[in-house]
């Protein structure tokens, strides 16, 4: 397993629903961790690489109602 980490900056903050979702994206297999930084308004996914990609990784954020704008590089 290799595994990455994706961040992504969102626009709307995600309301009680979403963050239930998310917790089911959690059991997600690949999906290892995923931690919110509400003061840069960004979502950090860490996730299994030979799994999964940074796209469908944005694809379920989405569906869990997160408003994902654009992935951020790391330094």
């Amino acid at each position: 397993m290799t595994y990455l980490d994706v961040v992504f900056r969102y626009g709307t903050a995600p309301g009680e629903n979403a963050f239930r979702a998310i917790d089911g994206m959690r059991e997600v297999y690949g999906v290892r961790r995923v931690q919110f930084s509400e003061g840069e308004r960004t979502v950090r996914v860490e996730f299994d690489a030979s799994r999964m990609n940074a796209d469908s990784v944005a694809k379920l954020l989405r569906q869990a109602g997160v408003d994902v704008r654009e992935r951020l590089e790391l330094a």
